[in-house]
């Protein structure tokens, strides 16, 4: 009697399950994903606002000199009560510390498992700022990049602290006037405070040479110079390129200690606008050159 032989189970053909039934076992896989993603966000929740991260520590790094701990204590701890080392916003405690006067800026990083390391750079004063008004400002300051910033000018207690520039009173070895008193002031327009401080740094040196240092630095909106020095003299730049203002200046210094040295005067006026030469007023004598102060006539 011949037998039947089952075929393979390779090659046995699976009943489809019903419709239904997919749908139920469809929405209990659903369910399972949904229910796993809300318990791993609760999870992470929980973890990123339990107490045991709570921030507890803030270093501070870099050379602070004017910045204050209590005044970085009052705009920063706002920031860090409610937060913890995964939630703290890093970006806004970045900008608390940079809104405190003397911070310049701050980068800030999270220390496992509950802390920050902030390293802070300050602002290195080189001149103060008044602006093209004129009018005279203790809050704004220029630093050693050329940037603008408010502050108290009277934090500036030392020359050695500032932004020292060779031939400045503050570079002196304990010389001259001391904090705000030792800085160049610096009037002009919105924007020229970079411009401004490159071209008092290359003056410096060179008005040095006739025992002449700035004191206030001005440019016209109309881009006119002008130096008033700390012994009282005007120097009138005029206008033109950086180099060219320089170049006149350079000028004028090679050959204005021929007036000096035969009237004796200390200079008063020094008008360098004129394409031929310049003129120069000394204490009772006025003195114009092309070249050279050769000829000089007594004023009434």
């Amino acid at each position: 009697m011949a037998t039947r032989k089952n075929s393979p189970p390779s090659k046995r053909r699976s009943t489809p399950l019903p419709v239904d039934v997919r749908a139920t076992d469809a929405a209990a896989d659903l369910l399972w994903a949904v229910l796993s993603v809300v318990l791993v966000a609760g999870a992470v929740l929980w973890l990123v606002r339990w107490p045991g991260f709570a921030l507890r520590a803030v270093q501070l790094q870099g050379e602070l000199a004017r910045t204050h701990l209590p005044t970085l204590r009052a705009q920063v701890a706002p920031r860090l009560a409610a937060g913890t080392f995964f939630n703290v916003d890093l970006l806004q405690v970045r900008a608390a510390f940079e809104s405190v006067p003397w911070v310049r800026s701050a980068v800030v990083r999270r220390v496992w498992p509950s802390g920050l390391v902030v390293r802070l750079e300050e602002h290195r004063p080189a001149a103060l700022w008044q602006g093209s008004d004129t009018k005279a400002s203790n809050d704004r300051i220029v630093n050693d990049l050329g940037e603008v910033f408010e502050a108290s000018a009277g934090d500036i207690e030392d020359p050695a602290g500032a932004a020292a520039l060779p031939g400045s009173p503050a570079a002196g070895a304990g010389t001259g006037p001391a904090g705000a008193a030792a800085l160049p002031t610096l009037a002009g327009p919105a924007g020229s405070a970079a411009a401004m401080l490159a071209l008092y740094r290359r003056l410096v040196p060179v008005l040095a040479q006739v025992d002449q240092q700035i004191e206030t630095l001005e440019l016209s909106d109309r881009g006119s110079w002008r130096a008033e020095t700390r012994s009282g003299a005007v120097i009138e730049l005029g206008r033109g390129a950086e180099e060219q203002i320089v170049a006149r200046t350079t000028q004028f210094v090679r050959t204005v200690a021929e007036a000096t040295d035969k009237w004796r005067a200390p200079l008063e006026v020094a008008d360098l606008r004129h394409s031929d030469g310049y003129a120069v007023r000394l204490r009772g004598i006025t003195v114009s050159s092309a070249a050279s102060a050769a000829a000089a006539t007594k004023t009434n």
